[in-house]
């Protein structure tokens, strides 16, 4: 019962994070490797662009995803 019941637990604090957060613009800063999604007019509708971050010198790699509704939610980019 206590195994059960600690699942339940850890599954209901792991589903939150699962979410992916989409941003309003674009971040000035960028992680080598890190991803960061962006809902602007660069993608046609129903696609949110991803930005991944590259090491210094590289452009950085973007493409258009559907991300499914339940995995999103709409935050404001901070500078």
């Amino acid at each position: 019962m206590r195994a059960l019941l600690l699942g339940v637990t850890l599954s209901a604090i792991a589903l939150p994070c699962l979410a992916k957060t989409i941003l309003k613009s674009e971040p000035l800063v960028l992680a080598p490797y890190e991803v960061a999604f962006v809902q602007d007019a660069s993608c046609p509708a129903g696609k949110v662009l991803k930005v991944t971050g590259v090491i210094r010198g590289l452009h950085r790699k973007k493409a258009c995803v559907t991300l499914a509704a339940e995995q999103a939610s709409l935050a404001v980019a901070t500078p």
